[in-house]
């Protein structure tokens, strides 16, 4: 959003020696000295927290507001709102006035140069902490840390994401999502989409509310961020775009309350399967999928009439079988899935008292034989036979058809390993 209260609440000097001591991510809130999500006012160059914590750095702005009882307020008073804050985590610009974040400068440039600012003190305050992990990348061939795993050694991403209020829920799933390495690797290939021109061209661009949902790609800053994820450039990675791009097309994750973390991985995958259905940059899903043969034909599970490296990996079918017990007519249907909801079964269930002992531990395997047990249905749910021409009693049993690559199963929140033929791998 082009904000027009740059120029009367952007007064601090960019290296300003008002600001606190310390890496800005560190940086303490003035009032209550909690480090969660600080801003910064980029008029008085306090520090506060965020609204999503205790709410000082929008109540800082709302005493500014408040005109003085006793005297006339000063012509420079009146210009000097306090509106305008930016946060020392992901250095995005907020006006409280606009009620939304900021995209323009002012004339002389200064929220860029205050930015520029608390990027070199952050980048300072890591110095020693990423000369460290450098010398951890260098002796490791693929440039990333190991996990030994059943006496085998696994790469994993060695890089963090920093939280954006409450989204740990979407930090959690990229996470998994980037240590999938077919997945990832998949996505870190595609190439890259420029969707900025003119006067913006070669510069960061900050999504905000008030954008068209025309000039956003999901695809393209999933693949920014597994990208970031695997440079090993920094310690932590801020996934501010893909939050804005998320908040675009998902209307259901705007804000920064807590989310299901399931729920999200459900939109995240529906929505990079269909942005792919219709090809990336003008390259087809269909022939980068060819070009790694590691994801073949076999592996491929088509939902709404096609197949991406989405379905290829996490696509499997399920079948449902429904028997009449009356005429014995048995009725098949097959369902493509991308994750399993399963529930916990009934006798781990039961709550017990602080001084009870602790019964049988529920695993994922009860989980899955608990999903795929014969069931009855009930009176409510009759199944209308063809044979009898009428509702039945009956039986129902899932069976999963084909397994998927990736086997993603909820309530138990985990996410398992298979090789396409049902053998176990890990479970993470």
């Amino acid at each position: 959003m082009e904000c027009p209260h740059l120029s009367s609440s952007v007064c601090i000097a960019p290296d300003s020696a008002k600001f606190p001591n310390g890496s800005p991510s560190s940086w303490c809130c003035s009032v209550c000295r909690s480090n969660k999500s600080p801003w910064v006012c980029l008029t008085c160059s306090s520090v506060h927290c965020g609204r999503y914590v205790n709410g000082h750095a929008k109540k800082h702005y709302e005493d500014a507001q408040i005109p003085l009882t006793n005297h006339k307020k000063s012509e420079k008073q009146d210009k000097v709102q306090h509106t305008v804050c930016m946060d020392c985590s992901s250095y995005s610009t907020y006006c409280y006035r606009c009620d939304d974040f900021v995209v323009n400068d002012t004339k002389l440039g200064l929220v860029q140069k205050v930015r520029e600012h608390l990027q070199n003190l952050e980048n300072s305050a890591f110095t020693a902490d990423r000369h460290r992990k450098r010398k951890l990348l260098e002796n490791s061939s693929l440039n990333s840390k190991l996990l030994k795993v059943n006496g085998s050694t696994t790469a994993i991403c060695a890089t963090g994401l920093r939280n954006l209020g409450n989204t740990c829920f979407m930090n959690a799933i990229l996470q998994s999502l980037s240590n999938i390495e077919q997945f990832c690797c998949y996505f870190k290939e595609l190439p890259a989409v420029e969707l900025r021109n003119g006067k913006t061209a070669g510069r960061r661009t900050y999504h905000t509310r008030s954008q068209g949902d025309n000039n956003v790609s999901l695809v393209e800053e999933f693949r920014k961020t597994l990208c970031a994820l695997w440079q090993g450039s920094q310690t932590a990675f801020s996934p501010e775009s893909l939050f804005y791009v998320v908040w675009k097309i998902m209307p259901n994750f705007r804000g920064y309350q807590q989310q299901d973390a399931h729920e999200f991985m459900r939109y995240l995958l529906d929505h990079l399967h269909l942005e792919l259905q219709d090809g990336f940059n003008g390259v087809s899903h269909s022939a980068i999928l060819q070009e790694n043969s590691t994801l073949s034909a076999s592996n491929k599970c088509c939902i709404n009439g096609a197949s991406t490296v989405v379905t290829a990996i996490f696509g499997g079918i399920l079948q449902n079988e429904v028997n009449c017990l009356i005429c014995g007519t048995e009725s098949r249907k097959f369902d493509p899935f991308l994750d399993l909801s399963l529930d916990i079964p009934s006798q781990f269930r039961s709550k017990r008292s602080k001084n009870q002992e602790n019964g049988p531990v529920c695993s994922l395997r009860d989980c899955l034989r608990s999903f795929t047990d014969l069931e009855e249905l009930d009176e409510t749910e009759l199944y209308m036979c063809h044979k009898c021409k009428k509702k039945q009693k009956s039986t129902k049993k899932f069976w999963i058809q084909k397994l998927p690559k990736v086997s993603v199963a909820f309530q138990v929140m985990m996410c398992l390993h298979t090789d396409g033929r049902g053998h176990q791998g890990r479970i993470y």
